[in-house]
């Protein structure tokens, strides 16, 4: 199972972040899937790092869901992503 911490682990190992934050959203879904109400179905991740310099969005959401591609096969419903280069964060 993705959890929220191996979401983290994974995303610091692969593109060593200056700002990560990975928030568990599966509580605010539970309505319209039951399964969410347990949490790990619905992840927002924020990240700011030097890999997503002169990399279209697209491109930077592919990367993501390349490393995080085991986990979110099975249980994540959802991936939300906010993904930025250290010059747009500031």
């Amino acid at each position: 199972m993705l959890t929220k911490a191996r979401i983290e682990e994974i995303l610091k190992e692969a593109f060593r972040p200056t700002r990560l934050v990975v928030t568990d959203d599966s509580h605010k879904h539970a309505g319209h899937n039951p399964q969410a109400a347990f949490g790990g179905t619905h992840y927002s991740v924020e990240i700011i790092s030097s890999e997503f310099t002169g990399r279209k969005l697209v491109d930077r959401h592919r990367m993501i869901y390349a490393v995080l591609a085991e986990g979110l096969q099975t249980h994540v419903h959802a991936l939300a992503i906010k993904a930025l280069a250290p010059d747009e964060a500031a």
